[in-house]
């Protein structure tokens, strides 16, 4: 495969995610072990014919295809299924070798190699080959596949076999996020994906831990281990059921009771009756996915960057944190939230400021503000939306809330019939590096051609400078380029987190060793196993 692409790595998707390094940790087959005791976990051995139960709080839908795939259920039990050949834990967001048997060697600036993990399987039973490898690749960087992922890959260049179990990559350029990014691929088999490519979305086939059993909309998803994996994260249980629970009381009621052993989207009016119910535990982990506000930028007033830092200003986000979160976020002091490695306070920092706000619109020379605000009808986001608008009514902006479906709501932005929305998102869970996050929002492409409206301005063209400069460049340099984009982002705010929310996860520590909450969505037993009787 020879491909000749530019270092400013074409046009990116960009979909909106409702409400995705450190050596492997090799754990001793699947049979029982001793385990430590941590802040009251299971101790003992592990049962390996238990099952673990989990309420899933989001719907079902979409293809398990890797390659397509990016609802929060199917992305999930894909971190189950299938590998890449380095992956990112979901919990510690650590890298570790999965499918490949150790971290790439780097030939040269642009040149890696890769020896596959000896006698990796499918869970069909078929070895893994270089060519499957190869394979799962090209199809993801084939324009003509309409992949979600093939813009995070873009630099790849060519990927090639060296010999039987080794395959080399090159990049069109020097790119210090390489081993990041190549869990964005997950390896398929061949033969599989080409005789039924749609079949093989209904009923997928990896080298992960677990294979797929039965996948039942508003029921459940069935898994069972898969016997022969020989890789870093075995499957400690004999299978999981993932309950399908929607509603949240229902899943709380089944936390509480013991029907569940772990709950992904505790409620936070719930956090603290979970939290004081024996054999149950909650964590509450701060993430990355965030709450932004969106502005068209061509439409007026909100073309003059006053007027929307005016917005940004009047917002009593410390206010909307505290009633409609209960403390569960960390307002905005940049793109990224503090405890992200990658973390530059920004320039600009919208603390409560009605005096700014209404000095910004009077500089602007607008009086009598009237929107229409759009938000989606996402549970946390509906309790926060009033506090917005009120928020927005202290400083004089009559505000006109609408809560809709979030398609319904990207039909109507995509439309161009929009002034301002408020929605959430979080990118994070497919990587968690300042290109991909950023590039998510702001590259070319959906959100600043058709949402924002942002990207014929002149300042999008030196923000996009600075994002394909820091692509290329490493430690001080590529940080010092990262951080005048968050100083751009912040100062310009066409999209731009209000707060970062942190995300409760509730468990059985009496029963469940080694779980970890993760901070995306999601529930991950990579190496979870249930305590034995």
């Amino acid at each position: 495969m020879n491909r000749n692409i530019t270092p400013r790595r074409g046009g990116r998707f960009a979909l909106a995610i409702a409400g995705t390094a450190a050596a492997a940790i090799v754990l001793a087959g699947c049979g029982a072990g001793a385990t430590t005791d941590n802040n009251g976990a299971a101790s003992g051995e592990i049962d390996p014919d238990a099952t673990i139960e989990a309420g899933i709080s989001y719907a079902l839908s979409g293809s398990f295809d890797p390659m397509i795939a990016s609802g929060a259920v199917t992305v999930a039990a894909n971190w189950h299924i299938f590998e890449g050949l380095i992956d990112l834990d979901p919990a510690t967001r650590e890298l570790y070798p999965a499918l490949a048997a150790d971290f790439p060697t780097k030939v040269d600036d642009t040149t890696y190699e890769i020896d596959l993990r000896e006698g990796a399987t499918f869970q069909n039973g078929d070895p893994v080959t270089v060519e499957d490898v190869i394979y799962s690749y090209e199809r993801v960087l084939d324009p003509a596949n309409n992949s979600l992922f093939t813009s995070y890959i873009d630099f790849i260049d060519t990927v090639t076999a060296v010999d039987e179990d080794t395959i080399q990559i090159t990049t069109d350029f020097p790119f210090s996020l390489t081993e990041d990014r190549l869990g964005i691929v997950k390896i398929v088999p061949k033969a599989l994906v080409e005789a039924d490519a749609e079949a093989f979305g209904a009923n997928p086939v990896g080298t992960g831990p677990y294979s797929l059993v039965s996948a039942t909309p508003e029921d459940k998803v069935v898994f069972e281990r898969y016997e022969d994996y020989n890789g870093p994260r075995p499957a400690l249980a004999a299978g999981m059921n993932w309950n399908l629970l929607a509603d949240a009381s229902a899943r709380v009621t089944a936390m509480s009771t013991g029907t569940i052993q772990a709950m992904e989207d505790v409620p936070y009016i719930d956090v603290d009756t979970l939290a004081n119910t024996p054999g149950v535990e909650v964590e509450s982990v701060q993430s990355f996915g965030l709450l932004f506000s969106m502005f068209n930028t061509q439409a007026a007033p909100f073309d003059d960057v006053r007027v929307r830092q005016a917005v940004m200003y009047a917002l009593d986000t410390d206010k909307v944190i505290e009633t409609g979160m209960l403390g569960n976020a960390e307002a905005a002091t940049s793109f990224l939230p503090a405890d992200h490695p990658d973390y530059q306070e920004a320039s600009t920092v919208y603390s409560y400021d009605v005096d700014k706000a209404k000095s910004l619109l009077e500089e602007a020379g607008v009086t009598d503000l009237s929107i229409d605000l759009l938000t989606t009808d996402t549970g946390w986001v509906k309790e926060v939306a009033p506090l917005i608008k009120e928020s927005l009514d202290a400083v004089g902006i009559k505000v006109n809330l609408e809560i809709l479906q979030s398609a319904a709501m990207y039909e109507r932005v995509d439309s161009g019939n929009y002034t301002v929305a408020v929605a959430p998102g979080d990118p994070s869970v497919f990587g968690n590096d300042p290109d991909l996050l950023m590039n998510w929002w702001y590259a070319p492409g959906v959100w600043t051609e058709t949402r924002t409206q942002w990207a014929s301005t002149p300042e999008f063209a030196e923000f996009d400078a600075l994002l394909t400069a820091g692509a290329q460049q490493e430690d001080a340099e590529q940080a010092e380029t990262w951080g005048q984009a968050f100083d751009l982002l912040s100062e310009q705010v066409s999209l731009y987190p209000l707060f970062h929310r942190q995300l409760p996860t509730a468990w059985n520590p009496e029963e469940l060793i080694d779980f970890k909450p993760v901070p995306t969505t999601g529930l991950s037993f990579l190496g979870v196993g249930v305590a034995a009787k």
